[in-house]
């Protein structure tokens, strides 16, 4: 077994006015991270992630490799929010895949309320556990899983990346069939579509994964975009490719399609990476180029890590986002202070 197509995207929906989400898309691995915390530290917490999980050598592999990597991610997490109070508090969910190609096993460790999905025979399963309230009651029989879908405490989690100084991550792996899709995602699309839906977006896109990632986010954008909406899905394909030391994974190249954005304070365009992994391209191109974001108004003396964590969430499409909604919110109250205040001084 080896990858086949890979596709990411990342999007800020339609309520957000940043996007805090970051993800991998380079086979072997795959992972989405949903940050959270205040001012930009969300954004910081997944990029962290991000840079950790892609110090993966190729001597990672398996379930115990990918809950290696998240605890080390969480170690990075946790160690900045104590040395820098402007990121105190911070975290980030991690759901991450790791693909072993010559035992045609997928890896996946876990922690928060992003998803893995399998879809396989025309049947999406949802291969995760959320780590949050609802999903708490449920398993109780407090709520039913209707009732969860509308509770005012949904996106409240329970276990997160670096807000404490050990994580517990779940880990578990499936051996994979071929023509098996999985799907990665944020809670800003599992929160705003079913799993039906997902199911029938991703077949009507012929189950190719970089239409099929762009028909999830523009599904959860028309049911609200209430979050940021990142997708990651990759398919499992044929046997393992053999060479002179064995079976070893498919080298993929990966190129870069880029959305834009406008940034919030210059209404400038910022691209939104839109990662795509093809295992036809045969030319021997270098891994794709990185999507530079314009970021603004930063001090020069961030240290290292944030360096760091900024650099990863450029390359995998966190940071600004859209805000065109924002901003012509505060036109429009802008022009109303102004009217009222005119009538005030003519009477």
């Amino acid at each position: 077994m080896r990858v086949g197509r890979a596709a990411g995207i990342t999007d800020p929906g339609r309520r957000r006015l940043r996007n805090e989400d970051a993800f991998i898309c380079e086979p072997p691995l795959f992972a989405v991270a949903d940050g959270m915390g205040g001012a930009r530290a969300g954004e910081i917490a997944a990029g962290l992630a991000a840079a950790a999980l892609e110090e993966a050598g190729s001597e990672t592999r398996g379930e115990e490799g990918v809950v290696a990597l998240i605890t080390e991610a969480n170690r990075r997490i946790w160690e900045r929010s104590l040395s820098d109070p402007q990121t105190a508090g911070m975290g980030t969910t991690t759901t991450a895949a790791l693909v072993d190609a010559a035992t045609g096993t997928v890896g996946i460790g876990h922690v928060g309320d992003s998803r893995a999905y399998l879809l396989r025979g025309g049947e999406l399963e949802q291969l995760t556990t959320d780590h949050s309230l609802v999903a708490e009651l449920v398993q109780s029989g407090v709520l039913t899983p209707e009732e969860a879908e509308r509770h005012p405490q949904r996106s409240a989690i329970t276990r997160a990346l670096g807000t404490e100084s050990t994580v517990e991550v779940d880990a578990f792996t499936v051996q994979s069939e071929p023509g098996d899709l999985f799907l990665i995602c944020s809670d800003g699309l599992s929160s705003m579509i079913t799993a039906d839906e997902m199911r029938g977006a991703i077949e009507q896109a012929d189950r190719d994964p970089a239409r099929a990632g762009e028909a999830l986010v523009e599904a959860a954008n028309a049911h609200g975009g209430e979050d940021n909406v990142t997708v990651v899905l990759f398919e499992m394909v044929g046997p393992p490719v053999d060479t002179a030391d064995g079976p070893v994974d498919a080298s993929l190249d990966t190129a870069v399609r880029t959305a834009t954005s406008p940034d919030e304070d210059t209404l400038e365009h910022v691209p939104v990476a839109v990662a795509v992994a093809t295992a036809e391209e045969e030319d021997g191109a270098a891994p794709r180029d990185e999507a530079e974001a314009v970021n603004e108004g930063e001090d020069e003396d961030e240290d290292e890590d944030e360096d760091e964590a900024s650099a990863s969430q450029r390359r995998h499409g966190a940071g600004a986002g859209g805000r065109i909604a924002a901003l012509t919110l505060i036109a429009a109250a802008v022009a109303v202070g102004l009217v009222v205040l005119y009538l005030a001084t003519t009477r």
